[in-house]
C-alpha cells in the first residue's frame, strides 16, 4: 500500500514537471507584457515579496525628512524613478503604460506614504523580481536611497520647493 502511494506521488510529480516543461517549451505561457498573469504568478510573487518586505519594515532611516534631504531625494527621484512611477500632476508615461505589471504611480493618491520607510528603502535597494523594478544597490549610495525613501514616505506633505524640484525640467 505504501509503495503504491509513493509511486503515485512520483508519477504525479513527473506528470506535472513534464506538463510544465511543455507549457513553457511550446510557447504556451503568457510572457508578453499585455498577457494575463500565469496561474499562481501573482499569488506566489506577492507572497514571497510581502514576507521579505515585512522583515525590512523595522529598518530605521539614518536620514531625517528635512527639506535638504527631501530636495536631494526629489532630484534623484526625478532622474531615476519618475519615468516609471510618475510625477505630481503628470500623465503616466508611455514606458509605464507598456509595463507588466503596471508600476504604481507613487505621486498620485497615497503612493507609499503609509508604508514604513524601511520597506521602501529595501525595495529601492533590491528591486522587485518579476517586475520592471530594478535594484539601485549598485548605482545609488545608501544615503541617496534613504533620501528617495523619505521623499516617498512624505509625498503627501512635501514643501513647495520640493514639489518644484520634482517638476523642474533639466
Amino acid at each position: 500500500m505504501a509503495k503504491g502511494l509513493i509511486v503515485g506521488f512520483i508519477l504525479a510529480f513527473l506528470v506535472i514537471a513534464v506538463g510544465a516543461y511543455f507549457y513553457f517549451g511550446l510557447g504556451l505561457a503568457p510572457v508578453a507584457t499585455a498577457a494575463s498573469p500565469m496561474p499562481f504568478e501573482n499569488y506566489l510573487a506577492h507572497r514571497g515579496l510581502k514576507a521579505v518586505v515585512h522583515k525590512a519594515s523595522g529598518l530605521k532611516s539614518p536620514v531625517d525628512p528635512s527639506e535638504p534631504n527631501l530636495l536631494a531625494g526629489a532630484t534623484i527621484y526625478r532622474h531615476q524613478c519618475a519615468v516609471c512611477h510618475g510625477l505630481p500632476g503628470q500623465e503616466t508615461t508611455s514606458i509605464a503604460r507598456g509595463m507588466f505589471p503596471k508600476p504604481p504611480q507613487l505621486m498620485k493618491g497615497k503612493g507609499v506614504t503609509d508604508d514604513p520607510v524601511g520597506e521602501t528603502f529595501w525595495l529601492v535597494q533590491n528591486g522587485i523580481r518579476l517586475t520592471g523594478m530594478p535594484g539601485f544597490r549598485d548605482s545609488l549610495t545608501d544615503t541617496d536611497m534613504w533620501q528617495v525613501s523619505e521623499l516617498l514616505a512624505n509625498a503627501n506633505k512635501l514643501p513647495d520647493p520640493v514639489r518644484a524640484e520634482l517638476l523642474r525640467k533639466d
